[in-house]
């Protein structure tokens, strides 16, 4: 009896660890330490918005946005302090990810979509991740895959 509640325990706690909404951040909810830092790189950034994330064990926001005269969006990421971490690269449509990654991918959603990829390369050290959104069952799902195409996160948008 005591297993069956250590287990109903574990069940519990890992049931609500596992899926938490991530959630596009207007302007007006980003830091400003962060903003600051983004209009000295980009004094012309417009369609401004973010979303929190967590590359490299690390917790960040991915910016996202235009410059006035590109039709390009631009990807960043910045720490909780507002200092510059990375670059983040679109590689959608390209087949930069391990091919274990797209196997891994199957397991998990068995059948999908990729409808947006980002390379995001540790400027700390060796290493990438792949921030990629899926869609899986009508669904959309935020992904991080590591360099070796395991899959570390997993989160319903």
């Amino acid at each position: 009896m005591r297993d069956y509640f250590l287990i109903l325990g574990f069940l519990l706690t890992a049931l609500s660890s596992v899926s938490t909404n991530a959630e596009v951040l207007g302007k007006d909810a980003i830091p400003p330490q962060i903003m600051d830092q983004v209009y000295k790189r980009h004094p012309n950034a417009i369609d401004i918005s973010a979303e929190k994330k967590i590359h490299f064990k690390q917790s960040l926001y991915e910016i996202t946005f235009k410059e006035e005269k590109d039709k390009e969006k631009i990807i960043e990421l910045y720490r909780d302090n507002g200092r510059f971490f990375v670059n983040g690269n679109n590689i959608h449509g390209s087949n930069m990810m391990p091919s274990v990654a797209y196997d891994n991918l199957k397991a998990a959603f068995d059948t999908y979509t990729i409808k947006d990829a980002i390379l995001v390369v540790n400027p700390n050290g060796v290493g990438e991740e792949y921030d990629l959104t899926v869609n899986a069952s009508g669904n959309d799902w935020s992904v991080i895959v590591d360099h070796n195409g395991n899959i570390t996160q997993k989160e319903r948008d």
